[in-house]
């Protein structure tokens, strides 16, 4: 399938101009198959017609076929613009690679070099000027919010943002030549799912997500 730079920044016009790309480009797409490489369930209603069901950051969303119309099972309003290019992004790269259980840096992805000091910037730096010290806080926060214990770095927590994007948090506490750090982190497999600007979105909304319990 062909893949699209997801848009950078807010501008709606964009996002619904490439909405609309993908929606076209989908259409022509077998449902079994996009189940099978995004790891979705497929609810067939006619022959020609159905329904996707999948988590987005544990949020169950229904995306109708061949419409490719996206709602949130448990919430009326609507679904946000960038949450709808997501996961169609998400439907149009995705390949059924299997996931590596391998965990990469933002720069590791494809061009993310370039972007990795913006987005340890917001990500990974902002965590650790918030958290400071108190791992458990962190942990606290990360539980909040679903997260699955790890085994890396002092504490570390998966989420999975879509059924086939796992990501990592990794905190490092600090000493007397180091203060306190913290990383997100993604499967070896993730350039195969989605863009790498998209991961820059998905790491900046789960730093909001975490900052947000700070305040509950």
């Amino acid at each position: 399938m062909t893949k699209f730079d997801f848009p950078s920044g807010p501008d709606p016009d964009r996002f619904t101009k490439r909405i609309d790309e993908l929606k076209k480009r989908l259409q022509f797409a077998s449902p079994d198959v996009l189940a099978q490489f995004t790891g979705a369930t497929y609810l067939p209603v006619t022959e020609w017609s159905g329904f996707f069901e999948f988590n987005l950051w544990n949020q169950p969303i229904r995306l109708s076929f061949p419409e490719f119309c996206v709602s949130n099972q448990q919430k009326e309003r609507s679904v946000p613009i960038m949450d709808i290019a997501l996961i169609l992004y998400y439907f149009s790269t995705s390949d059924g690679t299997a996931i590596k259980n391998k965990w990469i840096s933002f720069s590791d992805l494809p061009n993310g070099r370039f972007y990795d000091q913006a987005f340890q910037g917001y990500s990974g730096m902002l965590l650790a000027q918030s958290f400071r010290e108190d791992i458990t806080r962190f942990s606290k926060s990360a539980e909040k919010i679903g997260g699955l214990v790890e085994n890396h770095g002092d504490a570390s927590y998966k989420f999975m943002a879509l059924p086939r994007v796992p990501i990592l948090v990794t905190y490092w506490l600090g000493d007397e030549d180091f203060s306190a750090s913290a990383r997100i982190l993604f499967d070896a497999s993730a350039s195969h799912y989605l863009p790498t600007d998209a991961y820059a979105i998905l790491g900046s909304g789960l730093t909001r997500q975490l900052l947000k319990t700070i305040k509950i």
